[in-house]
């Protein structure tokens, strides 16, 4: 199953800090904390059969191509990006935001950078998602016994997404969101000092099995 240590590897740090203004120090710890974040609301997203189901949608509509041989940023849609993160956090999106960046802030002393960030995470993480998912599918294809036993809620992406948070498949779990709550608890909720952490930690717990549309 892939893992986050390979999407990490196929984004352009260099890139993203001069395109974020800061030095490749400033800009990994960012992405350190903005990519687990943002798969972690689309996992949140796939324990619901209609958050699932519209988190395919989205993942066969981009070209798995942008992850392939590298990522050219100039390639990276962030109207697109925008709309996705959007559409992950929903009403939570500033806050989400917000939360990221007083810890980066903190953390850094360099604020404001994942509202810049995201939009440009987003269409790279469906990519690899849309690469990843059709690897599944031409498994399933070329050997049906190998398939996963999944209903119509989506569980390739979950399995997918669980995968890649470190908690195996984020479907048929309930409402308890399996490995993403572990990474949530462990991201979110420990590690950094101060209450920072747990109040993102509790706006992305609260998407837990909410399934946006």
């Amino acid at each position: 199953m892939a893992g986050l240590d390979e999407l990490m590897s196929q984004l352009p740090i260099g890139d993203i800090a001069a395109r974020l203004g800061v030095d490749e120090a400033t800009a990994r710890k960012a992405v350190d904390d903005a990519l687990p974040a943002l798969l972690a609301g689309m996992g949140a997203n796939a324990t619901d059969p209609a958050g699932a189901a519209s988190l395919e949608r989205a993942v066969t509509k981009h070209d798995p191509s942008l992850v392939e041989g590298g990522v050219d940023l100039s390639d990276v849609d962030e109207d697109d990006g925008r709309k996705i993160v959007k559409n992950v956090f929903g009403d939570n999106t500033d806050q989400v935001v917000q939360a990221l960046d007083t810890k980066e802030k903190k953390e850094t002393g360099v604020g404001d950078l994942v509202g810049k960030l995201l939009p440009i995470l987003a269409p790279i993480v469906l990519a690899y998602l849309a690469k990843q998912f059709s690897k599944k599918q031409d498994t399933a294809a070329a050997d049906p016994a190998a398939r996963p036993a999944e209903s119509s809620s989506g569980g390739g992406i979950g399995d997918i997404l669980g995968g890649l948070l470190g908690g195996g498949s984020t479907s048929g779990s309930g409402g308890s969101g399996g490995g993403i709550g572990d990474l949530l608890g462990g991201l979110l909720g420990g590690g950094s000092s101060g209450g920072t952490g747990g109040g993102l930690g509790d706006i992305l717990g609260g998407l837990l099995g909410g399934g946006k549309r």
